[in-house]
């Protein structure tokens, strides 16, 4: 009788090993799905062309960035510029770093958010590594712009923006066990 409960036990815990997997691998697209849905996070990834504008030199928004790397993921993946102070209608550029510290091919795939969410509306994003997925063979290094400018109508009361990247692991597999060595 105790091999039963134990076999129903052993059972269960699979199968719930098994539902977080799927859930961890539906992370992002739910994700993608529900910022689109609701409009909520600021989530922003379309390309915009840069229109020049008249620069508005009488106006001053600190723009700070923020990145993190999700569990799993063994890149090093930082901002090279904490923070920027731009004028709305300038063009702008910063810089990040990624390395691929394990010793395998892996595609990274950087999603972004911007807070306040209504800032987003005004950001508009030239090039952006978080465009397309990125793939660092073992022990390769990037260093990836990011070009953006704000839109000069935004909001008098919009003072600071921060954008924040996310990584994950894009690779088609995403099992470091047998990734392309």
């Amino acid at each position: 009788m105790s091999n039963e409960k134990d076999q129903k036990i052993v059972f269960k815990l699979i199968g719930l090993t098994v539902l977080m997997s799927v859930f961890t691998f539906a992370m992002v697209p739910l994700y993608d799905l529900f910022c689109e849905i609701t409009g909520i996070n600021g989530k922003i990834v379309d390309q915009a062309l840069y229109q020049e504008s008249e620069i508005d030199k009488e106006r001053e928004i600190t723009v700070e960035f923020v990145t993190s790397i999700k569990r799993g993921m063994p890149w090093e993946f930082n901002t090279q510029t904490k923070k920027v102070v731009v004028h709305p209608g300038e063009l702008n550029e910063v810089m990040f770093f990624a390395r691929n510290k394990s010793g395998y091919a892996i595609t990274g795939q950087a999603i972004p958010s911007v807070t306040p969410g209504k800032a987003s509306l005004y950001l508009n994003k030239t090039e952006c590594f978080c465009f397309d997925q990125q793939t660092l063979k073992a022990g390769e290094t990037i260093d990836m712009p990011m070009r953006f400018y704000l839109d000069p109508d935004i909001p008098d009361d919009i003072h600071t923006i921060t954008m924040y990247y996310a990584l994950f692991n894009a690779s088609p597999d995403n099992d470091s066990s047998v990734a392309q060595k």
